[in-house]
């Protein structure tokens, strides 16, 4: 299912691929996130989020 890790450029609203792939990895939790169902990142860390859980541990946590 998933070949290639992504490089990605987080921005406030969207985000850049900067290399082509078809998933980044969860800071939080380490899952594998498909493209095209990446919805929550940090821009000032320039992470991922699996899903609103994982965002919320890392907001608690800075």
């Amino acid at each position: 299912m998933f070949k290639k890790l992504a490089k990605i450029k987080y921005l406030p609203n969207n985000f850049e691929v900067i290399q082509e792939g078809d998933h980044v990895i969860c800071a939080i939790s380490g899952k594998k996130i498909p493209l095209e169902k990446l919805t929550y990142w940090n821009v000032e860390n320039q992470e991922a989020y699996f899903s609103y859980i994982e965002a919320n541990i890392k907001r608690k946590n800075d």
